[in-house]
């Protein structure tokens, strides 16, 4: 089967967008990516993930309080809509599956919560049958949890929060129980005004790195997988040194070889690259133009020998050579042209 791309966008005028829906791709053996399905009846499908047996697509409706299910034909990848429920809080941005493929996990921006979705024998969804929120000093009462991922071990929960410059910026980790609940087993604060938004772990699961959307930053945490305690161990810029302008970090990623650490910058509209340490330390190895606007989104081909850097307000997904001795990134060439994307997920 050629490989399948599904690309999630924004759509919806208060975003500025021009996304048409949901779109499913088919990758050829020369890297040409031909569009083989539009779901386009969907408010803002901004991110996106399988269940653990890749029969199933998950996708979470940035800006209002929904998340849609579909099956996914093997053959063609493409999508049935199964069913569409609440999300549990508005502006749901980060959605995951468990290691034991029964429940789902959402983060919900403006919901200043994660919720818990259960998933049926047929792949659906229920609306949330627990949720945690986030207490904070903003004037909604809550902190802004914008991501929530796994550790390596599956055991533990990891959902930065974002404090909006009133407080409560955090790093939270939950161990999750058998019924799908989540309990609180450590916060690590960061700075007022850094606003930790995406995580990504090292292979070791010892590693944890921090991107922080309005510190323009990396912070590197060690990670006990024992207990879940984190400690921050170093912060360092995702900006040019001699930059004075305005920055938003936005998406980290780190290579499947985890000698490297990527970060795209808005504003700036770049890419950070960083080498990792012996000791899990980062070394910045300079900035890569990102050949775009917003570059909201980054992940790797399954095979790591690209980047692909989603540029929303430019309208393109941009492809990059990854140097895997060096880091170095290098444009290939190839250009997607899509609408407002701001995920790429590989079947």
């Amino acid at each position: 089967m050629k490989k399948i791309a599904y690309v999630g966008c924004r759509t919806t005028k208060v975003r500025n967008a021009s996304g048409k829906g949901l779109k499913v791709y088919s990758i050829d053996s020369d890297g040409d990516w031909n569009e083989v399905q539009i779901i386009s009846d969907l408010i803002n499908p901004s991110y996106q993930c399988f269940d653990k047996n890749r029969d199933f697509l998950y996708s979470v409706h940035g800006d209002i309080n929904a998340v849609s299910s579909f099956k996914i034909e093997k053959s063609t990848g493409k999508l049935s809509h199964l069913n569409t429920v609440d999300s549990g809080g508005k502006n749901p941005v980060f959605i995951t599956v468990d290691k034991k493929n029964q429940y789902i996990y959402v983060a919900t921006l403006q919901g200043g919560a994660v919720s818990v979705l259960k998933r049926n024998a047929d792949g659906s969804l229920t609306n949330p049958i627990f949720k945690s929120v986030f207490p904070g000093k903003t004037k909604e009462n809550i902190s802004h949890p914008h991501q929530c991922i796994w550790d390596k071990s599956g055991n533990y929960l990891i959902v930065p929060a974002q404090g909006r410059n009133d407080g409560f910026s955090q790093v939270n980790v939950f161990k999750s129980n058998d019924d799908g609940s989540l309990n609180i087993v450590n916060c690590c604060m960061a700075e007022i005004g850094d606003d930790p938004r995406h995580a990504v772990f090292h292979d070791n699961n010892r590693y944890l790195y921090v991107v922080n959307e309005k510190g323009n930053s990396a912070a590197f945490y060690l990670f006990d997988e024992n207990n879940g305690n984190l400690m921050n161990k170093q912060k360092i810029s995702t900006l040019p040194k001699d930059y004075e302008g305005e920055g938003q970090a936005s998406a980290v990623v780190i290579h499947p070889n985890n000698k490297f650490l990527y970060v795209s910058n808005r504003i700036h509209d770049s890419i950070a690259a960083f080498e990792i340490g012996e000791f899990g330390y980062l070394k910045c190895n300079g900035h890569t133009d990102c050949m775009g606007k917003t570059p909201r989104f980054m992940t790797f081909s399954p095979d790591g020998n690209q980047l692909l850097v989603a540029n929303e307000d430019s309208h393109t997904i941009k492809i990059f050579h990854v140097d895997y001795k060096t880091g170095n990134l290098s444009f290939s060439g190839k250009t997607i042209e899509t609408e407002s994307p701001v995920c790429v997920v590989f079947l």
